[in-house]
């Protein structure tokens, strides 16, 4: 039984309410992306970054707020990482509804309101940064402040219809990486307002016309792509197969690492190595940056490669790291405890890439063994890859929540962040050994997937994707 082709026709577009439809679109077709695809791509995908960048910066403002929140605002090392964790939380949960919600209201749209919402959580905090604010009111604060990492789900879902499988790797790698700048730019936007006697106010304060700007714009250059159906018929075939969640334990490795760790840097630097929050704030911004600016590195070398072979030795690598990093916390060396992290983001934004750019890949390879081919097997791949990167960014994004959770427990337990260090490392060796035994250790899920596909098309063996 083969699966339902995707929709491709452009019947009628659905009502839009006002916005732009497109109402043919085949990345696929070179000569179609040749002459009009991608340059339309392109500029979507632009504008697709600004707003997710945004998105990113107040999903992630509570990692340098709590550097303000001295001891005049009463609250532990605990506090602060139970705040960051539900945070992280909610920025995790909020993907699976941006994810489909670009399908019922269109990429352009979507981005449009998405980005309108991020002024909700930055005036809140705005009104409620001060000392004499209760602990439950920036517990409440900061799960507004969480619907800013549901932008990533709706950008990337909604750029992986605009691009051709052979151009994911690069285009998904750029969009995420993008916003992921979004964490170490308001990192260094909260270095400059500490360096010049700000408070955090000032900080919160800067974002809202960048806020407005981001709308703005996606409403004036972006596009809605009429073909995306709302198909909830993709949800339930994603939430079937087994890969989906195979992949959302290999993302929380990943992305669940660098978000995680990006709510935690300064806080480990204060609570462990005694740092102020200008010491702090100046090496904070580091990692993120680096593991931002490589993630589309980490998709072009999955492009390449093959993402399996990048994510594994992307694993090995992140364990090495930790393993510094273990060294380094019980010699009480800040030096060495900052280099290894820094790697250890730089590690992350490569696995970023390359676990993104496996998603589509290995779906369609499901639908060559399946015995699709052409575009049946492109649609098949489009349709599921979509539907699973919503599911596989939320499952990843929990990640976070654990690391900070880890890091409590383990300041709570031992004073340090090295018994949570210790479990990293475990996790890192069995997303390790669960890359290699489902995607490397055999060519490819099913014996059927061996061979050449009708009409002479190669099949995708797991380990090229």
């Amino acid at each position: 039984m083969t699966a339902p082709r995707a929709r491709l026709s452009p019947d009628p577009a659905p009502p839009s309410g006002g916005g732009r439809w497109i109402r043919h679109w085949d990345p696929e077709d070179e000569a179609f992306w040749n002459a009009t695809g991608e340059k339309v791509a392109r500029r979507n995908l632009l504008f697709s970054v600004l707003s997710e960048h945004i998105g990113f910066s107040v999903w992630t403002m509570w990692s340098v707020l709590v550097l303000f929140m001295g001891p005049e605002y009463g609250l532990t090392p605990a506090d602060k990482f139970l705040l960051t964790s539900v945070v992280t939380l909610v920025g995790a949960v909020v993907r699976v509804p941006y994810t489909f919600a670009v399908a019922v209201f269109g990429g352009r749209n979507w981005t449009v309101v998405s980005a309108g919402l991020l002024l909700v959580p930055t005036v809140a905090a705005f009104a409620v940064m001060e000392p004499g604010t209760s602990f439950p009111t920036f517990l409440l604060v900061g799960l507004l402040a969480g619907i800013g990492g549901g932008n990533f789900a709706s950008s990337m879902t909604n750029i992986n219809a605009f691009f051709p499988l052979r151009k994911k790797g690069w285009a998904l790698g750029l969009n995420a990486g993008g916003g992921n700048i979004g964490v170490p730019v308001i990192q260094l936007a909260a270095l400059a307002v500490i360096g010049a006697g700000g408070g955090p106010r000032v900080l919160l304060g800067l974002y809202v016309p960048l806020i407005v700007a981001a709308a703005v714009l996606a409403a004036r250059y972006m596009d809605n792509l009429a073909p995306v159906r709302n198909d909830t018929g993709a949800a339930r075939d994603a939430v079937r197969e087994a890969h989906t969640w195979v992949m959302s334990f290999l993302y929380v490795g990943t992305f669940g690492s660098f978000i995680g760790y990006s709510f935690a840097f300064g806080q480990v630097l204060q609570s462990q190595f005694g740092r102020t929050p200008l010491q702090a704030a100046y090496v904070t911004f580091l990692g993120p940056l680096l593991g931002s600016l490589v993630r589309p590195v980490g998709g072009r070398l999955a492009d390449r490669y093959g993402g399996a072979r990048i994510t594994l030795g992307t694993f090995l690598a992140m364990g090495a790291a930790t393993a510094v990093l273990v060294a380094a916390s019980l010699r009480e060396s800040p030096a060495l405890f900052t280099a290894a992290f820094v790697v250890l983001f730089v590690l992350t934004g490569v696995g970023n890439g390359s676990t993104y750019k496996m998603i589509p890949g290995i779906f369609q390879a499901e639908a060559l063994a399946r015995g699709l081919h052409g575009e049946e097997a492109a649609a098949h791949g489009r349709r599921l890859s979509g539907a699973a990167m919503g599911l596989i960014g939320a499952v990843g994004a929990l990640g976070g929540v654990g690391i900070n959770l880890a890091f409590r427990q383990s300041f709570l337990s031992h004073g340090s962040g090295t018994g949570a260090f210790v479990a990293f490392l475990a996790c890192y060796a069995v997303c390790s050994a669960v890359t290699w035994a489902v995607y490397l250790r055999r060519p490819a899920a099913r014996p059927a997937a061996a061979g050449v596909a009708a009409e002479g098309e190669p099949r995708l063996g797991h380990a090229e994707v």
